[in-house]
């Protein structure tokens, strides 16, 4: 095979492992950004619970008119400024998604292009600085798989959560803790780690 082929396919994977790099930082930044929005929604979710077992009319306050409904507007209001937020953190981390997908894909794309000049030697060899193509195509789409699984399923999480459904709202801090894969991101770190000195090399 030609070596310009070769040099074209070792730039797009340097480039998808870079790109990869950078949004790695990013996803873990959005995700620590949303952990006090979890815990903020948690909280109005038990002031909402204790508010409704207040009965204000036997209360001094009582003599306030429609305090109750304010009050219960404010909750709600808040609850729904907390999830707005975690709407834009997801915008985020859709972002990350799709900038990881589409280099993926593209890297994906040069490969299928050039398959026919590429032998199985070729696509297996290994050497001193860089990991065989195989090796780096299959851990570029393990990531990819992470990242799209991970996005979706803290997409559809949120999708569920209402002001008015206390019950979603109090299980969605743990539900949304749980969705971490601690393996997962330890995975595409140790595969940085490996492709360090390709990403490097000249």
């Amino acid at each position: 095979m030609s070596k310009s082929v070769l040099f074209s396919i070792y730039q797009t994977l340097k480039k998808c492992f870079q790109i990869l790099e950078n949004n790695q930082k990013i996803w873990n930044s959005v995700l620590a950004e949303c952990k006090p929005l979890m815990v903020s929604l948690g909280n109005l979710e038990e002031q909402l619970r204790a508010f409704q077992k207040v009965q204000i009319a036997n209360t001094p306050l009582h003599t306030f008119p429609d305090l109750h409904q304010r009050l219960h507007f404010k909750l709600i209001q808040a609850v729904d400024i907390v999830l707005g937020k975690l709407t834009d953190k997801m915008c985020s981390l859709q972002s990350v998604r799709d900038a990881i997908s589409n280099q993926v894909s593209g890297a994906f794309q040069l490969y299928e292009q050039n398959i026919g000049s590429l032998d199985l030697a070729t696509c297996t060899h290994r050497s001193a600085v860089a990991p065989s193509i195989a090796d780096m195509l299959e851990w570029l789409q393990d990531a990819e798989r992470y990242y799209r699984q991970q996005f979706l399923r803290r997409k559809n999480l949120l999708l569920t959560l209402r002001a008015d459904d206390l019950s979603l709202l109090q299980t969605a801090p743990k539900r949304w803790e749980s969705l971490e894969t601690p393996s997962g991101e330890e995975s595409i770190s140790d595969t940085l780690f490996k492709v360090s000195f390709f990403i490097e090399s000249q």
